[in-house]
């Protein structure tokens, strides 16, 4: 298991699909902002990194638009063609 820390939070690498994992390009576009989320995800489309926070449905935050479940769904209509991308999970303690 590959475990990173991002601020205070602690994610397990769960994915990394084309080798798209960069810790120091996440290091430096994470936020406070993904704290409450339990999975991030992100995504190189045109070069850029992007993030989303998703989360479980017993997450208080939950909405169907950031529903884990419909990640690949998410990657389909938002990533470029078959982008690179990789999902974290957080390590709940």
């Amino acid at each position: 298991m590959q475990t990173y820390k991002l601020e205070n939070n602690e994610y397990e690498l769960i994915k990394d699909y084309k080798n798209a994992f960069d810790y120091d390009a996440i290091k430096e576009k994470y936020t406070e902002y993904f704290e409450t989320y339990d999975y991030i995800l992100g995504d190189w489309s045109y070069g850029k990194l992007r993030l989303k926070g998703f989360c479980d449905k017993t997450n208080p935050k939950f909405k169907d638009i950031n529903d884990f479940e419909k990640i690949e769904e998410y990657i389909k209509e938002n990533g470029a063609y078959d982008c690179k991308y990789f999902i974290l999970k957080k390590i709940y303690k």
